[in-house]
């Protein structure tokens, strides 16, 4: 623990300074008078100098207390302490000189030499003060730049994290000199987000100024590519970032992997960096899982590992960890151009060292999906592609299941045929007793992995198909997040669909965390097959909650400056989502962060009897066929949740008991 400066220091530390003045103001007489008479001082300035040396080091020192130049923290020089440096100095060299004129004692004294005596002076004054830190901080940087270990006994510290400094200059220059005096802070600042955006493209204490909060993404890419790539974003005190604005960077910051740290107020000097972390998981009023790595690194390394709508929110978040567990190949299967591009490109630049493939493939495409396997042959396969926006999906009914239901079938049979060692299968909460389209059709997507799961029971090579089920995440697209965060810029009324509706919440980061740690326990404990993973998401928080704390957060008050709309429930919404079926048994779990539900399995013959004819009647674009056959094929019972039935005459309100009937099967194409 390092000691803190007695009385006694800090009276050393002053001694110290009185003398090197005393000796400044002496030596800077002397070479005035040497630059003046070119080297070679007579006799009788000799004299003089000698006799009135004295005079000029006491009314120095006085004037120097006087200005309170032992009163301050030269580490750290502000524009006021070289002010005050600049005025003491001339006092001392005036006042010895008029008191010398006044009692003609200054024959000796060219008129010149007091000019030549105060430039000398302040050079001196100013080296001695600051020149140690400049000494000190270049010794650091070359240690850190050829990672020499400081001769002092001190304990080893980790490596410094590379941060990004978000602010105005001005205040980003007080937490860039408070970095630079603290011993050991364990951050490297790489560069600075100007909140102002006036200086673009200059340095600031020799760190660069790389643009505004805007640019975050494409700063932090033209770093990755130097690859000095930064862990954290540290916001300045006072930065002047608009609540919005906070909310976007935050987001963004959160999307990139980047953690965001506030510095306070400048505290004592040395003392370490007191800095606050900044989350989107604020809003959740719960801590996140913490994690073992290790088993997600000993199940993926050196592994070929394809993600399947690797350019989403959560597909992109995958191949971020997945990269940071060095697989021999990264697979990008996404059917959005720019997407792909965006995720390829992050992947290159943050791992070049990691061979990765991008495929613009829709999991729709059959032949291509098989295509891929084929010459890829993955090991692991992450499937996140999907349609999840709830009313898109309820007013777009054949495109949403033929991409969820169809389109996860085509995906589970690739890796069943071209021996994939395990499929894990991104769902969510709302396929538990689902009420609309989207919930329905990943509802049906898990009854197939966990009917190929069983298929393979008995044998020791065949795939495992699991499926890893949570709630919302925060920042995702078309989220909830992004929405507030678009109203709250327009200052236009927070829109909530109903005063008590609840809903499960993570962060990407924690939720990806999950499935990885998910799938990797389960191979290695050798889960039983069947069965599917739900993530602990803690207790389900309001969305109204959630708009006011959002509110705070932009430094508003909810009502008051923002008010909350309801607006109602919008089609195949529900007042609160479950995390298990009515017909699941809910099941304690050797995995940490999870439980595991044992729902009851459908025979994969007459699962790929309906999907058939669920193809059929999506070919003939018949929504109402589609509709019915779904919920059919997820209540095999005929239960409750049997929303609309086609108007024919061989189909009712329920499923009959000869499943599927064959009036809902087109006959022709």
């Amino acid at each position: 623990m390092k000691a803190i400066p007695t009385i006694g220091h800090c009276a050393a530390r002053r001694i110290g300074y009185i003398l090197y003045d005393a000796g400044a103001i002496a030596l800077a007489l002397t070479l005035a008078l040497a630059l003046r008479m070119n080297g070679s001082i007579p006799p009788k300035m000799w004299e003089g100098l000698v006799a009135n040396l004295p005079i000029f080091i006491v009314s120095g020192l006085i004037t120097f207390h006087v200005f309170g130049l032992y009163r301050r923290v030269w580490r750290m020089p502000s524009l006021s302490d070289l002010s005050s440096l600049l005025e003491a100095a001339s006092i001392s060299i005036a006042v010895p000189v008029l008191v010398l004129v006044a009692v003609s004692r200054a024959r000796w004294l060219p008129t010149s030499v007091p000019i030549i005596q105060w430039l000398v002076l302040v050079a001196i004054l100013v080296v001695g003060r600051i020149g140690r830190r400049i000494l000190s901080d270049r010794l650091r940087e070359i240690r850190r730049q050829h990672h020499i270990a400081p001769a002092s006994p001190e304990p080893a510290h980790a490596a410094p994290k590379r941060a990004l400094i978000v602010g105005l200059p001005e205040q980003v220059a007080v937490l860039l000199r408070q970095i630079e005096a603290t011993p050991n802070p364990g951050y490297v600042p790489v560069g600075i987000i100007d909140t102002g955006e006036r200086d673009v493209e200059l340095r600031l204490r020799d760190v660069p100024i790389l643009g505004g909060i805007d640019a975050l993404e494409h700063v932090v890419g033209k770093l990755a590519a130097r690859e000095e790539r930064p862990s954290c974003l540290i916001l300045a005190e006072g930065a002047a970032v608009p609540g919005n604005s906070r909310l976007r960077l935050v987001a963004a910051a959160e999307t990139l992997g980047l953690s965001v740290l506030h510095a306070p107020s400048p505290t004592e000097i040395g003392q370490p960096l007191d800095l606050e972390v900044i989350d989107l998981a604020d809003l959740l009023g719960r801590p996140q899982a913490e994690l073992d790595e290790d088993v997600v690194l000993r199940a993926l390394k050196g592994q070929r590992v394809m993600v399947t709508g690797a350019g989403g929110t959560i597909g992109r978040e995958l191949v971020r960890q997945i990269a940071t567990m060095d697989p021999a190949e990264i697979i990008l299967l996404e059917c959005g151009e720019f997407n792909l591009y965006s995720v390829e490109l992050e992947l290159r630049e943050n791992y070049p060292h990691i061979p990765c493939t991008p495929l613009l493939c829709s999991i729709r495409q059959r032949r291509s999906v098989m295509a891929a396997f084929e010459q890829h042959r993955p090991d692991f396969v992450f499937h996140a592609a999907a349609l999840k926006h709830v009313p898109l999906v309820e007013t777009n009914i054949c495109a949403g299941v033929q991409t969820n239901v169809l389109g996860t079938r085509n995906v589970a049979d690739a890796a069943q045929r071209y021996g994939v060692r395990a499929m894990v299968q991104v769902s969510t909460d709302k396929a538990v007793n689902p009420v609309g389209i989207m919930g329905a059709s990943k509802r049906l997507g898990e009854l197939y992995c966990q009917a190929l799961d069983l298929d393979g029971a008995g044998d020791p090579g065949a795939a495992r198909f699991m499926t890893v089920r949570f709630g919302n995440v925060l920042g995702s697209s078309g989220s909830l997040i992004p929405l507030f965060q678009r109203q709250l810029k327009r200052r236009a009324p927070l829109t909530v669909t109903h005063p008590e509706i609840t809903r499960y919440f993570m962060t990407v980061h924690e939720a990806v965390q999950l499935v990885l740690h998910s799938m990797a326990r389960a191979m290695e404990c050798d889960v039983r097959r069947g069965r599917i993973v739900v993530l602990d998401m803690g207790e389900p928080v309001k969305i109204i909650d959630i708009a006011r704390r959002m509110i705070r957060l932009a430094g508003l008050e909810p009502d008051r400056d923002v008010p909350i709309q309801i607006v109602g429930l919008r089609p195949g919404e529900k007042l609160y989502e479950e995390l298990f079926d009515e017909r699941e048994q809910r099941l304690p779990s050797a995995l940490p962060g999870v439980f595991e539900a044992q729902p009851s399995p459908v025979p994969i013959e007459v699962l790929r009897e309906g999907l058939e004819a669920l193809a059929r009647a999506i070919m003939a674009h018949q929504e109402e066929s589609v509709k019915h056959i779904l919920f059919s094929m997820i209540e095999p019972d005929g239960g409750d949740m049997l929303q609309v039935a086609p108007k024919q005459p061989a189909a009712t309100g329920r499923a009959s008991a000869a499943w599927p009937p064959e009036a809902l099967v087109p006959q022709s194409l």
